[in-house]
């Protein structure tokens, strides 16, 4: 395949308009997302010193997830998720634009912080599986999907590699408060292309309206399929005892690498850089075939390299090292979604992806809170040794369930023509063998 072909394979999904205009709006808002992101722990180092605090604040945006996730799931199914997703980013709007001035006014106290987190949080236990949820809606063609979900990963990782950078800048010379008011503007963007999506009547046939016997539903369907299953408890592993180690950097670039918010920023745009190589190689996919292998391989990349990270005290191996744990990350993450949203059913997505929201954001909290505990106790590079034994150790306990779930999930893909060979009823000597299934 030339360059130009595979250009195109890369970014097939944006021949939707919809999607088009979703891919430009996110393109801009994610920026001021990631600006806020680095800014905020930031402000709560500076006004506090403390890295248990850090975790507090982290634990505060993050817990309603974990606790309103499955009621978000249940309406998602229910109602439209386009107008789900154009009202969350409008209270997203409102909660940097108080953030903001807040900031610039200096009169944020700890507690406006860990208000406007939990606001935040629960705006996000919304908007996540219904963003997820919808993109199906917008590339329309199911084959398209993995594609989609990758190129969302490009756009999100794109952005925190330029959002960081900026924001570590920003902080050197003008503030928080600056960074908080960038990302209000950037909103305007997003809910202007919402509005110009063309989206159609969305039709939900229900029996009743009963959210706790939708609810249970949607448990027994999740946890009732073990591909499903263990996809969201290696995430859940993953987000509790690894990705927490965002929590720690602002601590790790100044106690450790004795450096400021631009070392800070760097730091995290390292991250960001390998997340982004990760998911122009999913992008570049033109199949959701074996993708089933990348998961335990990116997780135990995602571990060494933390691993690695809590020993190293030298800059530019530090930056090499968050390169590959962003890589890791994201061949992790992407490729579950992927799975996750190919074998749901469609009127059970939004409960679906909001166990994914549980297990990616909702566990972060606990974890967020345990990062910070282990690094008042036993210091920040030991904090993060904890999370990559753990992470090599889900690894390598999915990869022992693999087979399982490649049985599992084979007859799936024959229904739906993904292994076009059996699809078409040509079960002969030539049908292909399990190791060319979606889980391989």
């Amino acid at each position: 395949m030339n360059f130009s072909s595979r250009i195109k394979t890369i970014f097939r999904s944006l021949e939707y308009r919809n999607y088009r205009l979703f891919f430009s709006g996110q393109s801009v808002s994610l920026i001021g997302t990631w600006m806020q992101r680095i800014a905020l722990p930031w402000l709560v180092y500076h006004l506090t010193g403390s890295a248990f605090l850090l975790g507090l604040v982290s634990f505060a945006g993050q817990i309603p997830a974990f606790l309103l996730a499955p009621l978000a799931g249940v309406i998602t199914d229910k109602v439209s998720r386009y107008k789900v997703l154009l009202i969350t980013q409008i209270l997203s709007l409102f909660q940097a634009s108080l953030l903001a001035i807040l900031t610039l006014t200096g009169v944020t106290q700890l507690w406006h912080i860990i208000a406007l987190s939990i606001f935040l949080g629960c705006i996000n236990a919304f908007d996540v599986p219904s963003r997820h949820s919808f993109v199906i809606e917008m590339v329309e063609k199911k084959e398209d999907l993995g594609n989609a979900i990758a190129l969302n990963s490009l756009m999100f990782n794109g952005a925190r590699l330029i959002g960081p950078s900026v924001a570590g800048l920003m902080l050197a010379t003008t503030g928080e408060g600056v960074c908080f008011l960038i990302n209000a503007v950037s909103y305007v963007f997003v809910i202007i292309s919402l509005l110009e999506m063309k989206v159609p009547q969305k039709k939900i046939v229900r029996k009743d309206g009963n959210m706790l016997k939708d609810l249970k539903e949607g448990l027994d369907y999740t946890f009732g399929f073990s591909p499903i299953k263990y996809l969201l408890l290696l995430l859940g592993i993953i987000s509790l005892l690894g990705t927490s180690y965002q929590v720690l950097m602002p601590v790790y670039a100044k106690e450790i690498l004795h450096g400021g918010s631009d070392t800070f920023g760097f730091l995290m745009s390292a991250a960001g850089m390998g997340a982004l190589l990760g998911a122009l190689y999913l992008a570049s996919r033109e199949t959701v075939l074996k993708l089933g292998r990348i998961i335990p391989a990116g997780a135990a990349l995602f571990g060494a390299g933390l691993i690695a990270l809590s020993f190293t005290r030298f800059f530019p191996l530090t930056i090499m090292l968050l390169v590959l744990i962003g890589l890791g990350m994201m061949l992790h993450t992407a490729s579950s979604n992927t799975i996750l949203q190919t074998i749901t059913d469609d009127d059970k997505r939004g409960r679906v992806m909001s166990f994914y929201t549980m297990a990616i954001m909702g566990t972060a909290p606990f974890g967020s809170l345990l990062a910070g505990f282990l690094a008042k106790t036993l210091g920040t590079p030991a904090a993060i040794f904890t999370g990559g034994i753990a992470c090599l150790a889900g690894s390598l306990f999915f990869l022992r369930k693999l087979p399982e779930l490649k049985r599992k999930v084979r007859p799936v893909y024959v229904k739906m023509g993904i292994i076009p060979e059996v699809a078409a009823g040509l079960q002969t000597a030539t049908e292909p063998s399990p190791e060319t299934s979606v889980m391989n």
